[in-house]
């Protein structure tokens, strides 16, 4: 089985192979990469992976500031993608975290009855006051997480989605991949959630903005989570934050973003049982010398700009902020102010 996941990155070089390796741990063959204006090494990483066989490297076909979704219509017409049993959109702050069988993907779509797609939960993980940017796996480190059925109030969670190849695509969208509005109702895919469930009719098809890209999330994982690290060590989102990210250029991370994915309240090791094999993946790339040259050059680029950043103002404000900042997701606070059970 072929499984193919695209990404589009921006400055993660110290975290890519961590993902590469996770994900051909649980199932994935191929992975392609669409980089944009990188001054940490992760274009010359990715290079170097691409020379090795590992992955397939392009530089974002964007001309404009949708980097996400031009990238994903050019992925559609690669033959890497093309020739997928399985594509896996998805970012590298975000693992698959498999519950069922062997803990692989093909083990997922064997428990969900083999649909033509499959969208998981994501489980937000919290900074668990980790200051300090540390090189080693991010699944390791990070353990909290909101309830895992409620994020910031609301019982609707976002997901992303495997597609198989016979999916009748119109296109592939960032959560989820779309199917032509006029296509008739006995046509339409065979489209489960991660505990293989059929997806709601309204997330289906689309029906409006509120479940385009999510879908309640109560009883959705039996088979899958996506554990997603947003915000990593408080060092590694103010570098985050300087950067921006790949879907709108300089867009700045505020408060309320770091507030909505802090919530500590759940405590889930659950994707550890990856960690002994992930170590030895790791140990295995990094065998390679330019590998890991490359890898630790990114890790000091990494820290290098957190220094520099630090060196401004407005970023010792954030970071103090930051640490400050209540672990309750602004709604739910406002909330508990109004019932009087905060101040």
């Amino acid at each position: 089985m072929r499984i193919a996941a695209v990404t589009c990155v921006k400055n993660e070089g110290p975290f890519l192979l961590e993902w590469i390796a996770f994900n051909r741990l649980i199932g994935v063959t191929d992975h392609l990469f669409y980089s944009n204006d990188c001054t940490d090494a992760t274009d010359r990483m990715l290079d170097a992976l691409a020379a090795r066989g590992i992955v397939q490297h392009l530089p974002n076909p964007a001309e404009g500031r949708n980097y996400q979704m031009e990238a994903l219509k050019d992925a559609a017409r690669q033959p890497i993608v093309q020739d997928a049993d399985w594509v896996w959109v998805a970012d590298v702050d975000e693992f698959l975290n498999i519950h069922a069988g062997d803990h692989t993907i093909p083990a997922l779509i064997d428990a969900c009855g083999d649909p033509q797609a499959i969208s998981v939960t994501f489980q937000f993980f919290a900074n668990d006051d980790i200051e300090a940017f540390e090189d080693r796996p991010v699944i390791g480190q990070f353990t909290r997480s909101h309830n895992p059925d409620l994020w910031c109030g609301q019982s609707a969670i976002e997901v992303k989605s495997l597609v198989r190849k016979d999916f009748p695509l119109q296109y592939f969208g960032a959560h989820r991949p779309f199917f032509k509005k006029t296509l008739a109702p006995r046509k339409r895919p065979m489209w489960t959630d991660g505990s293989g469930r059929k997806v709601p009719h309204k997330f289906l098809v689309a029906a409006n903005p509120r479940r385009i890209r999510k879908f309640p999330a109560a009883g959705a994982r039996d088979f899958a989570t996506l554990n997603h690290y947003a915000l990593r060590s408080l060092d590694s989102y103010l570098v985050k934050n300087d950067r921006g990210d790949v879907n709108r250029e300089n867009r700045a991370f505020d408060d309320t973003y770091w507030r909505e994915r802090n919530d500590p309240a759940y405590l889930d090791t659950s994707i550890q049982r990856y960690l002994p094999a992930l170590e030895k993946a790791l140990k295995e790339l990094k065998s390679d010398p330019e590998i890991a040259a490359l890898h630790h050059e990114a890790v000091a680029l990494h820290l290098a700009k957190r220094d520099e950043l630090l060196t401004q103002k407005p970023y010792r404000q954030m970071r103090d902020q930051l640490k400050a900042a209540s672990k309750l997701p602004p709604d739910e606070e406002a909330l508990l102010i109004e019932l009087g059970l905060a101040s």
